[in-house]
């Protein structure tokens, strides 16, 4: 009796279940409801400056696609990197208008040296899209995608912070939105003719971008005490925007 190979896009999320309890937990501590006003101020502050780079990362990983000449992602990558970039055109914007809308400023955001921890997640596929292949960016893109916020996440910050629906609009949106789209990024990797060691690329990219969003997620919830080990509560809702 013959056993069906794993797809692509199976593999993946098997590797990222790995990393996933940690991720939970940091969620959990940021979103536990003691002084959430702060830490969700905070919170817009640090996802503008991931968020601010995704397109510009995209269109990055557009340009060196269109040079492989003969390499057979390129089509397929290219197609799907110019519709994604349309797709998020405009979101950090989003953020700015979330963060005045509860009670900052841009400027907050816009103004100081972006944190080590957000240099840490996005700065390595600058030089993975230069010096490798722009393939891997996939993987970024898959764990930003895939731990969108949850769909109650809206409604817990509205009932422990007042905030209105204004201030929401990132996480209300990305709730929607994110699961469509992480559904055409599986599909894609699904039907890419990749090699073993770019679909290593990938999940490299995809391992990283998950460990280095969760110490981020660890920062922004350090004022209280730390939260409880594994298992010790349900599932909490994540809070990745894009």
């Amino acid at each position: 009796m013959s056993t069906a190979v794993a797809r692509t896009s199976a593999r993946l999320r098997t590797k990222l279940l790995l990393l996933e309890p940690e991720l939970r937990g940091a969620t959990a501590h940021m979103w536990r409801a003691g002084d959430l006003l702060p830490r969700y101020r905070a919170y817009l502050c640090a996802m503008h400056a991931v968020i601010r780079a995704s397109v510009p990362l995209m269109e990055l990983a557009l340009r060196r696609t269109s040079e492989r000449r003969g390499d057979p992602l390129a089509e397929p990558l290219a197609a799907y990197l110019a519709e994604h970039i349309q797709e998020e055109a405009d979101h950090d914007a989003w953020l700015l208008e979330d963060l005045r809308a509860a009670g900052s400023t841009p400027g907050e955001a816009l103004g100081p040296l972006p944190p080590p921890d957000v240099a840490a997640l996005v700065g390595p596929q600058y030089y993975w899209i230069e010096h490798h292949h722009p393939v891997a960016l996939l993987g970024y893109i898959a764990v930003l995608e895939g731990y969108a916020p949850a769909p109650g996440l809206t409604g817990r910050i509205a009932a422990l912070t007042g905030l209105p629906a204004a201030a929401l609009r990132t996480v209300r949106e990305h709730a929607a939105l994110d699961t469509g789209h992480l559904d055409e990024l599986h599909a894609l990797l699904d039907r890419l003719p990749l090699t073993r060691e770019q679909e290593a690329a990938v999940a490299v990219s995809a391992l990283h971008s998950l460990d280095a969003l969760t110490r981020l997620f660890v920062r922004l919830g350090r004022s209280a005490p730390a939260p409880p080990p594994r298992g010790a509560g349900p599932t909490p809702p994540t809070g990745v925007t894009r």
